[in-house]
This record gives C-alpha cells, sequence and structure tokens, in this order.
C-alpha cells in the first residue's frame, strides 16, 4: 500500500464534487429509495401517501421536491405512537431488521431522547469507518500511528463505532475513554505515547491544565496530530491556535456529517468526503426549502445515506446550521466544504440578533491568558429569546490581576458588540471556579430549569 498517495480512497476521492459523482450519487440514491420501499414498512406508507416512485426519481430536485424531511422531533413522535419502544421504531424505518444490526450508538441525548445510530457491520466499516478513515488519511495518520482514543465509549458514535470503523488503517487504536478521567487519560498516553489525540476539544484543552498542574509540558505528551469533534472548538481559530501552541501538534475538525478539516495553515471547513456514501443538502431552517449549493450558502444541513443498513437516513436533520463552500480549497484536496455555524438547539435571539454559543467562545477565545477561556451562557427563560443583555460568566486568568478585570469588561464588550452584534452582562468568576468535562464542554447555566 502506497502510503504517500493523496488518498484513501484513490477510486472516490478524487471525483468527488464532480458531474460523474453526481450521476453515481443519483444511481445510488434511486436504489436507496427503491430499498426503503421495499425493506421499510414505515417509507413503504410515506412513499405509497405522497405518490413517491423511486424509479421516476430521474433528479435531485424530484427527490428534494417529493421526500419530506425527517427529523429527531419526528423519531420522537414515533416512539411516542409505539408506546417508547425505539426497537419498534427502527424496525420501520431500516431496510434491515433489529436482529441484523451489529452495534448501537447514540447522541448524548441532552435535548431528550438520544438519537440511535444502529449499525450493521457494512454501516461501521463501509460506511461511517471509510468516511472516517478517509479523513485519518488526509490529516497524515499512518498504520504506524497509535491513536488515544478519549471520546467517551460509552454509547456515542465517535467512541467504539469509530475506533472500530478505523481499524483498516492499521493504526494501534488506545481505548482510554473520557470516561476514565484526567489522570488516567495522562497515565495511559505516558505509558504508551500515543501519537494521534482523539477526543473532544475541550477535554483537550483540560489536559493542558492538568498538565500544568503536575508541573508537565503538553508537548512533552508527545501528539503530533489532533483529531477533534464532537463539539465546536477546533473550528474556531481561537481555540485552534491555544491548543496546536499547547501541544505542539496540528489539530483537525470532524464530524457533523462526513466532514474532516484539511492541513491548510488557516481554517477552511471541513471537506465533505463522502459523495458516494451520503448525500449533503442545505434547506432553509425555517420554511424547510432546499437551498442551492453555492459558495457561501448557509442553511440547515440535510442528509440522505446512500448504502446505510440500520444508518438508513433518508433526509434527515442532526440540527446544524452549516455555511458551504463550492470554490476549490487552497489545500488541493477535492470535496465541498463546510462550517458548523451553530446547532439549532442552541440559536439565541438577543434583540434581533442571532447569536451561538460558538460565537461566544471566538471572543472569549482571543482574550485568553487574561481569562481561562472557560464561560457559561445563563438562560433564565427558555431560549431562543433572551431578553438583553445577555448574562455571560467568563473566568478570569489565573495570573489576571482582579483590580484589572473592569478595563479588561470594557475590552471585550466592544470585541463582543464588533464581531457578536451584541453586549453582554458579564459575570466574573475565579479561575478555575466553573466545572471541567471529560465527556463535553458545558456551554449553558440553564436556570430556568430548577
Amino acid at each position: 500500500m502506497d502510503e504517500k498517495r493523496p488518498y484513501w480512497n484513490m477510486e472516490m476521492e478524487p471525483i468527488l464534487n464532480t458531474p460523474q459523482m453526481r450521476e453515481i450519487q443519483l444511481a445510488k440514491l434511486r436504489s436507496c429509495l427503491r430499498r426503503l420501499y421495499e425493506g421499510a414498512p414505515f417509507y413503504k406508507k410515506k412513499f405509497d401517501e405522497l405518490g413517491v416512485v423511486p424509479e421516476k426519481i430521474n433528479s435531485f430536485e424530484d427527490f428534494s421536491s417529493a421526500v419530506p424531511l425527517f427529523d429527531k422531533e419526528g423519531l420522537r413522535a414515533m416512539v411516542v405512537e409505539f408506546g417508547g419502544d425505539i426497537l419498534a421504531v427502527l424496525d420501520q424505518i431500516m431496510p434491515v431488521r433489529v436482529d441484523d444490526l451489529n452495534i448501537m450508538a447514540t447522541t448524548t441525548g441532552t435535548t431528550g431522547i438520544p438519537t440511535p445510530y444502529p449499525m450493521t457491520q457494512h454501516d461501521m466499516e463501509d460506511v461511517w469507518g471509510e468516511a472516517m478513515v478517509r479523513g485519518a488519511w488526509r490529516a497524515g495518520m499512518r498504520s504506524h500511528d497509535r491513536v488515544l482514543y478519549c471520546f467517551a465509549l460509552s454509547m456515542v458514535i465517535a467512541g467504539i463505532p469509530t475506533m472500530m470503523g478505523m481499524h483498516r488503517l492499521g493504526a494501534m487504536a488506545i481505548p482510554v475513554g473520557a470516561e476514565a478521567g484526567t489522570d488516567r487519560i495522562l497515565l495511559m498516553q505516558t505509558l504508551f505515547r500515543g501519537t494521534v489525540y482523539s477526543g473532544t476539544p475541550s477535554l483537550a484543552d483540560y489536559l493542558v491544565e492538568k498538565c500544568k498542574e503536575q508541573g508537565r509540558d503538553p508537548k512533552d505528551l508527545g501528539f503530533h496530530t489532533l483529531m477533534c469533534g464532537g463539539e465546536p472548538g477546533a473550528g474556531i481559530p481561537e481555540v485552534r491556535g491555544r491548543l496546536e501552541s499547547a501541544f505542539g501538534a496540528r489539530i483537525f475538525d470532524a464530524g457533523a456529517g462526513y466532514g474532516f478539516s484539511c492541513d491548510h495553515e488557516e481554517y477552511q471547513g471541513m471537506h465533505w468526503t463522502a459523495d458516494d456514501l451520503a448525500l449533503y443538502e442545505l434547506v432553509d431552517p425555517d420554511t424547510k426549502e432546499s437551498i442551492p449549493l453555492e459558495d457561501g450558502a448557509e442553511g440547515e444541513a440535510i442528509f440522505t445515506v446512500l448504502e446505510g443498513d440500520g444508518m438508513a437516513w433518508l433526509r434527515t436533520s442532526l440540527g446544524d446550521i452549516q455555511q458551504v463552500f463550492t470554490s476549490p480549497c487552497p489545500c488541493g484536496k477535492t470535496g465541498i466544504r463546510y462550517k458548523v455555524v451553530g446547532r439549532t438547539d442552541d440559536m439565541l435571539k438577543v434583540k434581533g440578533a442571532i447569536v451561538y454559543p460558538t460565537m461566544v467562545e471566538g471572543v472569549v477565545g482571543s482574550f485568553v491568558p487574561k481569562v481561562s477561556g472557560q464561560f457559561r451562557i445563563v438562560l433564565t427563560e427558555k431560549p431562543p429569546r433572551v431578553v438583553p443583555p445577555l448574562k455571560v460568566k467568563i473566568e478570569r486568568g489565573e495570573d489576571f490581576p482582579a483590580d484589572k478585570l473592569p478595563e479588561l469588561e470594557k475590552e471585550m464588550k466592544e470585541a463582543f458588540h464588533i464581531k457578536a452584534k451584541f453586549t453582554p452582562e458579564i459575570i466574573w468568576v475565579e479561575a478555575g471556579e466553573l466545572e471541567r468535562s471529560t465527556y463535553k464542554g458545558q456551554t449553558f447555566e440553564k436556570l430556568y430549569e430548577g
């Protein structure tokens, strides 16, 4: 195997986002629709009601106009309809039986019922795993690497399913998991000297703090690559710069679909690496009308898995607002690119301004080390509407003098006004006061819940 080749899959990746690939996608889409019609009772009933005939879908426009969206609200409604029996629901929406599945993963379920990721061996290796391997290859990961898996191994798709799907790369897997805690993660890294960190950016940030507490330099951990995902951070310039500087490693952003960022010096978004595996669409988050995939277009991301068994998603939203870029990337690699603007669940409306946590994180991160980088958005009422001013708790930096906070607060409010179009009420807390998590970074403090 030529480990110097530019792509993992030299058959498909060179033709991503080309007319040739669109022909492949359309053929696979029609096959996918036929398979769902014949094997998934929910879709047979839905297609019959709507008059959808798979063989008569002759274009992507036919598809988007004929087939409605399916989101987590639709899933929740079905779970209620089936008396809470989610396995019965899966038997309705998959072209395979529940008994054919090999592994079950889910989302975190922080906003309700966890979204299931039911997977056969084919899903795990040839769909999800294939997309992840393509991204890891572009990030320079090879068979001689040792990957310290620090995503939660309990249920989430970034944990065990990704680790198992990536085995074809031949790299050593070190499955320590976020559940083990920072002390054990650092111990396992010291013992087995992983070359690649795989985990959330907030956990990577936490490891930097723990290293400093132990009198260690994070650079001495030996990572040359940080593969991050599961939350915003790796795509935020301030966070990227801080982590790359601390670890002496390159950081890559992955997720929110089948995407992986490239090694260009400036963040270019994530390359969609899987045209042959899944169809990517944008829709207006309010009207759900299709938005053309043009350079700079922004909307709610919609996915159709073209070769899925358990992961037979059809025009499914995971709740992300994304911006796409169709112009060639300066890195020279193929695939449209997308940036995550925010999650529909996390959107706030402050006096007409749309605010996402990523905007807050970007501003706060630009003031490190005057601040620690940790923050919480304090909500006294159920979002999205927020009566101004939006309250933001911010930790001051460990070495930043308390008597300088009024001056710093003025600077930060100006930065918020310029970069995020709102002026917050800043609530200062001491360094280390906000709880850290090895799982996912916490963003909100929801006072209205209790």
